[in-house]
């Protein structure tokens, strides 16, 4: 079994939130009716804050599911269920306090975005893993 390197993590991290703003601000801006650069620069916040948590939450979560393992569809939609649970209570005041809005519609914004995120996480970790794999497949077969 092969661990995962910090290199790894921050390219997976840097991956799943450079591709989330390019596809969610123009969407959430459109959406609320905000200006693009306002909600883009949220997206940025957040997921600045998100690649943190990424990074603590995965190498939790590859304790208990090693990189390797077999993870069933049950398993990455609990994977993604405790990413976005989590980050919802991290991200709220900070989506209220740069949108200037109550809890409640923060609270609204950020099942919004976990109604967007929560597929996302599943597809875009299962895609990850299959590339993964392959990369450590063909790496093996140079040695």
């Amino acid at each position: 079994m092969r661990t995962r390197s910090m290199k790894e993590r921050f390219l997976h991290a840097a991956g799943f939130e450079t591709l989330a703003i390019l596809t969610v601000s123009p969407l959430a801006a459109w959406a609320m009716d905000k200006p693009l650069f306002q909600m883009g620069s949220l997206a940025i916040m957040l997921s600045t804050v998100a690649m943190l948590w990424n990074m603590i939450y995965n190498s939790g979560f590859d304790r208990f599911y090693p990189p390797g393992q077999k993870r069933s569809f049950g398993v990455r939609a609990l994977h993604a269920l405790g990413f976005e649970g989590g980050f919802i209570v991290i991200g709220l005041p900070i989506a209220a306090w740069m949108l200037n809005i109550t809890l409640w519609q923060a609270l609204l914004v950020e099942i919004a975005f976990f109604l967007f995120f929560l597929p996302y996480t599943i597809g875009y970790n299962w895609v990850w893993d299959k590339l993964r794999q392959r990369w450590i497949a063909r790496k093996s077969c140079e040695i």
